[in-house]
């Protein structure tokens, strides 16, 4: 089946490094985590999808009606082609792990498709994620390594939904890691700082 067609930024890496799929947030592009990824692991490779939604010319990765308010048929249509996508990428790097970031709306559809299909990643980074619905049961989440950050005053992810994500997470058995900071929307160096030791720990 061929791969799904997305506007994407690729850099194979070194053959022995993970290969880092990278989401943006709303208004964001593909280059937005470039040069943090190679900040992280400089051998990794990096592949990054440009979302293919345009909200009043801001990229996202699938529709909403108002802040917080998804369009649940566009998101499943969506995460199913996205799954197909990061399918294609695992297939064609075959024994490299898959470690994949996303922030905001960039972490929406990376946790959508990891609800679906966990066996995807081998890592998985949700920064800022806002989670408005309660997904089905997962069996195979069971031991995934998972790393949520949040601040307790961000404007557009409420913290209680924050929360009930990260139990959720525990409830299925997760490796869940949570950095719940002071402050806002944006990224701060703490999240940062515990992104990279996340991704850069050897498996246990």
């Amino acid at each position: 089946m061929p791969e799904p067609s997305y506007t994407a930024y690729r850099q194979a890496g070194e053959a022995d490094a993970p290969i880092v799929m990278a989401f943006h947030g709303t208004g964001g592009d593909e280059t937005q985590f470039i040069d943090l990824v190679r900040q992280i692991n400089p051998r990794a490779g990096l592949v990054a999808p440009r979302g293919d939604v345009s909200e009043g010319g801001a990229l996202r990765f699938f529709r909403r009606t108002g802040e917080g308010i998804y369009d649940m048929a566009d998101l499943a249509k969506r995460t199913q082609r996205m799954a197909a996508f990061i399918a294609a990428t695992r297939d064609s790097h075959p024994g490299r792990p898959i470690q994949a970031l996303g922030y905001s709306n960039g972490a929406n559809i990376l946790a959508a498709v990891m609800f679906e299909k966990p066996w995807l990643f081998e890592r998985v980074a949700l920064l800022h994620p806002l989670i408005p619905w309660t997904p089905p049961a997962q069996p195979a989440l069971d031991g995934l390594r998972v790393f949520v950050s949040a601040g307790r005053h961000d404007p557009i992810c409420p913290p209680a939904l924050t929360d009930a994500l990260i139990e959720w997470l525990h409830t299925q058995g997760t490796a869940v890691e949570p950095l719940i900071t002071n402050g806002g929307h944006d990224v701060s160096q703490p999240e940062l700082d515990a992104l990279q030791r996340f991704l850069q720990r050897p498996e246990a």
